[in-house]
C-alpha cells in the first residue's frame, strides 16, 4: 500500500502543469542578471546620423507605421514592456544586436537610432534610452525597454508599467516640431 501511495505522489509529482512565471515576460524570456544592471549607465544623447533603412514605412502584423524621419519633439504616454533573454544577440532593426543589458528600446515610429527618456509614472523613476529598435506591435503597448532600462525602472516583475516618453534632442541636432 505504501509503494502505491508513493507510486501516486511521484506520478502526480512529473504531471504537466503550466510553471507560473511572475510578470509579463514569455516562457523563454525570463530576467537576466540583475547584478550585471546595477552599474549600466544610461545611454548618453549624441548627434547620429539616422539610419538609412530603419525609418522608411513598413507594416507589422497587419497595421502600418510610418516612422519620424527627423529627431524633434515628442512625448508620448503609454504602456512600456520589456524583452529579455529570447532576444538577446538577435539583430535590431538598426541592424545591431540586442544587448538586454544596455538601455536601448523599441519604438514603432521614433527614428532609428534617437534618444528618449522614459519615466515609470507609478514610481518616478526615469532613465535614457537608445532607440534601436521597432516595435512593441501590441495595440496596447507604446514602447518596448531592454531588461535593464526596466529594471531601473522597477517593473521586472510586474512585465509593464504606464509611463512617459520623451524624445531628447542632443546638442548640435536641427530640431523638428512633430
Amino acid at each position: 500500500m505504501r509503494r502505491i501511495a508513493l507510486l501516486l505522489v511521484l506520478v502526480a509529482g512529473c504531471s504537466s502543469t503550466p510553471e507560473k512565471r511572475p510578470g509579463g515576460y514569455y516562457k523563454d524570456d525570463g530576467p537576466g542578471d540583475a547584478r550585471r544592471v546595477a552599474a549600466v549607465p544610461d545611454a548618453v544623447p549624441r548627434a547620429e546620423p539616422l539610419h538609412r533603412y530603419a525609418n522608411r514605412p513598413y507594416e507589422a502584423m497587419g497595421r502600418k507605421y510610418v516612422p519620424l524621419t527627423q529627431v524633434g519633439v515628442f512625448k508620448q504616454r503609454g504602456t512600456a514592456s520589456w524583452y529579455g533573454k529570447r532576444y538577446h544577440g538577435n539583430p535590431t532593426s538598426s541592424g545591431e544586436k540586442y544587448d538586454m543589458y544596455t538601455m536601448s528600446a523599441a519604438h514603432p515610429i521614433l527614428p532609428i537610432p534617437s534618444y528618449a527618456r522614459v519615466t515609470n509614472l507609478a514610481n518616478r523613476r526615469s532613465v535614457v534610452v537608445r532607440v534601436n529598435d521597432r516595435g512593441p506591435f501590441h495595440a496596447s503597448r507604446a514602447i518596448d525597454v531592454s531588461y535593464a532600462a526596466a529594471h531601473k525602472l522597477g517593473f521586472i516583475a510586474q512585465g509593464n508599467a504606464q509611463v512617459e516618453i520623451e524624445q531628447i534632442v542632443p546638442a548640435g541636432t536641427p530640431v523638428a516640431r512633430q
